[in-house]
């Protein structure tokens, strides 16, 4: 009935919160993850977030529980599991796409790292999300790192991005060139801590 969340692009802890998660639901709720996701299919809301609202409302379910539950029940179709149909329609421009793979290449170089590919963002881990990457338009690139925004002047706090609460900082690139040693460096220092 409700598939288990899919594991590709989560790193092995990323996995374990995930069973974790599943495995307390039950025990807390007296609920198997199977009747949550029929009741889930009850919903009579279309959009994700005001169906997670309606499951808080009417169920007491929290934000995460519930959006685990109603990723089960209403499958996206271009979910995780698809991870180049999401890569190739997140990055489409060229110029965001050349600076991606600058980027890419500086993160995947780095021992134990997991690339998860989402909707709106591609997300690099080791335990934990370090840095994330998104397209912005005009053919620039937005990376979140996970490192304080004391850490180099570039940086900026970032607002509602999508991403890892974890990731404290943003900065904005404009070509591959951008991603320089210093750039490296914080990619490296946010690895480190995650």
């Amino acid at each position: 009935m409700g598939e288990p969340e899919n594991t590709k692009g989560l790193s092995p802890r990323q996995q374990k919160y995930f069973a974790t998660a599943r495995a307390s639901l039950e025990k807390e709720t007296g609920k198997t993850f199977d009747a949550w996701v029929v009741i889930a299919r009850t919903c009579p809301e279309t959009k994700t977030m005001t169906r997670i609202a309606w499951m808080k409302a009417h169920h007491g379910l929290g934000m995460n529980r519930a959006n685990m539950v109603m990723s089960a029940a209403f499958p996206t179709g271009s979910g995780w599991d698809e991870p180049v149909k999401l890569r190739e329609a997140l990055w489409k421009d060229p110029a965001a796409t050349a600076i991606f793979e600058a980027v890419e290449r500086v993160a995947t170089a780095l021992p134990d790292v997991v690339t998860g590919q989402r909707k709106a963002f591609t997300g690099f881990s080791r335990n934990f999300q370090f840095a994330s990457a998104k397209p912005l338009k005009g053919g620039q690139v937005v990376l979140g790192l996970a490192v304080p925004t004391s850490a180099d002047p570039r940086l900026a706090e970032p607002k509602a991005e999508g991403w890892s609460e974890r990731l404290k900082s943003k900065v904005t690139l404009s070509s591959p060139a951008d991603v320089d040693a210093k750039l490296v460096a914080l990619v490296r220092q946010a690895w480190e801590a995650s």
